[in-house]
Order: structure tokens, then C-alpha cells, then sequence
């Protein structure tokens, strides 16, 4: 494997492997210290680069961010070989246009009131840094690796069968 993986400023490619991964397990530190995570369905990355998620506002998750922002999403979808993990700081807040733009019919099992539901709010996670991992699943790629590492006798190189990059926003 290699050393050091890439670095990179640019978010693009990281919204790009996680837009298909509907959910994420968002951690928190709770009023203990300890971490504690739970599954949230990101909506979209905003055009800010940062990562919107409606929430309860009477969850846990708002209260634990109060206390202590700083938050990290893992995102997995191992049918596709993707992987990603997001840290930041997350900011809890009510915006009825944003809720408005956020919403779509489906969050109603969550929000039975509809988009103007008192509860909703805004859970922002600003993006501070990123590391993501996407390995092909195809058998023949697979395949090739390991007849490499056979012929070779050296492990795989990340770049032969794999894109991993680290994401530091500027």
C-alpha cells in the first residue's frame, strides 16, 4: 500500500462517491464523553461544501452538539466497495427556507406535520476534513491484484486497484 495517500481541496469527488450512500452513521460525544452514533439519511451536500441532515429538535444528537460540535459521519456501502469518513463541526439550527428546500415527501415518516413541523431542525456539519476509500468490486480487477501480487510477491499498491484520498477544505 502506499505511504501517504493523496491530499486534496477539492470536495467534488468525495460528494461524488457518497451521493449514492443514503445513510451515514452520524457520531457525537455524549453528556458521559463517550461517543455515541446513529444512523442519519444525508439530504445533500449544499453548495456551501458543507453536509445537511433534518433532525428532531428535542433528539439527543441536537443537545449533544450544543455541548460539543465537533462530529465525525462514516458513510459505507460495501455493495459498491465505498467507504468515506467525514469530520467537522455540526451546527443545530431552525431556517424554514432551507427546511423548505431540504424537504421531500418521504421525511414525512419522521415529520408527520409536514415540512412545518415546530421540531424540524437543521443539522449543518461543516466539513473540516475527509478521508474516502473506493476499491472496484469487480471480480476481474479483484483478480488482477492478486495474480500482481502473486507474480510480483508485493502487495497491491493503493493506486493500482483503488482511490483513496484525504480531503482537507481550505
Amino acid at each position: 500500500m502506499s505511504e501517504k495517500s493523496p491530499v486534496t481541496h477539492d470536495l467534488t469527488q468525495l460528494f461524488e462517491k457518497i451521493k449514492e450512500v443514503r445513510m451515514a452513521m452520524l457520531t457525537t460525544t455524549d453528556e458521559h464523553g463517550s461517543l455515541h452514533s446513529r444512523p442519519m439519511a444525508t439530504i445533500k451536500p449544499g453548495e456551501d461544501q458543507a453536509l445537511y441532515f433534518l433532525t428532531d429538535s428535542e433528539s439527543a444528537k441536537v443537545y449533544e452538539i450544543k455541548k460539543d460540535s465537533q462530529v465525525n459521519l462514516s458513510y459505507s456501502d460495501p455493495s459498491s466497495n465505498v467507504y468515506a469518513s467525514v469530520s467537522g463541526k455540526a451546527n443545530a439550527y431552525r431556517d424554514e427556507a432551507k427546511i423548505a428546500e431540504l424537504w421531500s415527501e418521504p421525511m414525512r415518516g419522521w415529520f408527520p406535520k409536514g415540512k412545518d413541523d415546530p421540531h424540524i431542525t437543521i443539522l449543518k456539519v461543516n466539513i473540516e476534513k475527509a478521508e474516502y476509500w473506493d476499491s472496484p468490486s469487480s471480480l476481474l480487477v479483484q483478480a488482477y491484484a492478486y495474480v500482481r501480487a502473486v507474480v510480483t510477491g508485493e502487495r497491491s499498491k493503493d493506486d493500482d486497484v483503488n482511490q483513496h484520498a484525504q480531503v482537507q477544505p481550505k
